[in-house]
């Protein structure tokens, strides 16, 4: 599966609460969390992110809260994946289980700039520069995470193996 978008940046330890503040913890809905994504630290985040967009973000990202608004945030403002050195791994877990590739790969992080557009393979780990034809390598998802990925989430591929269950 291939991926492409224009990258948003940001550095080290971006946290959940920057990630969707608390203030606006108060709904669930994916929608109205996307217009709260990411604005205590980029305040046109939300008017300027399209779909198929990429997050880059430093080491740690996602620490802080276990909550699922966070990567839920960033999945619903139209996202395509999150690019990081490190992740803090509930937001890592959470991630994978609402659907959200996240690839760590600290060359990428230190080498690719914001604006830039890339294109991410999940299924080999590449990622590439558009313009520059620079490559750098993340570790691909295993089969198992990229069918929870396509089917949307753990969630969506239970049902889904459910469904087939009972035909």
């Amino acid at each position: 599966m291939k991926l492409r978008g224009k990258v948003f940046k940001y550095g080290d330890n971006v946290d959940t609460d920057v990630i969707i503040p608390a203030r606006y913890l108060n709904t669930s809905d994916p929608q109205e969390l996307a217009k709260h994504c990411m604005e205590d630290i980029d305040k046109n985040f939300a008017q300027e992110v399209e779909p198929g967009d990429i997050i880059i973000g430093g080491r740690n990202f996602g620490s802080g809260s276990s909550r699922e608004h966070a990567p839920l945030a960033i999945k619903a403002s139209g996202v395509s994946c999150v690019i990081a050195a490190s992740f803090a791994r509930i937001f890592y877990r959470n991630s994978i289980n609402i659907g959200l590739p996240i690839l760590i790969s600290p060359e990428a992080v230190e080498n690719i700039e914001a604006g830039t557009r890339i294109e991410v393979d999940l299924d080999t780990g590449l990622i590439t520069e558009l313009e520059s034809g620079r490559t750098y390598q993340a570790d691909p998802f295993p089969q198992y995470m990229q069918e929870l990925i396509q089917a949307g989430g753990l969630i969506e591929k239970v049902k889904r193996e459910v469904g087939q269950w009972q035909e």
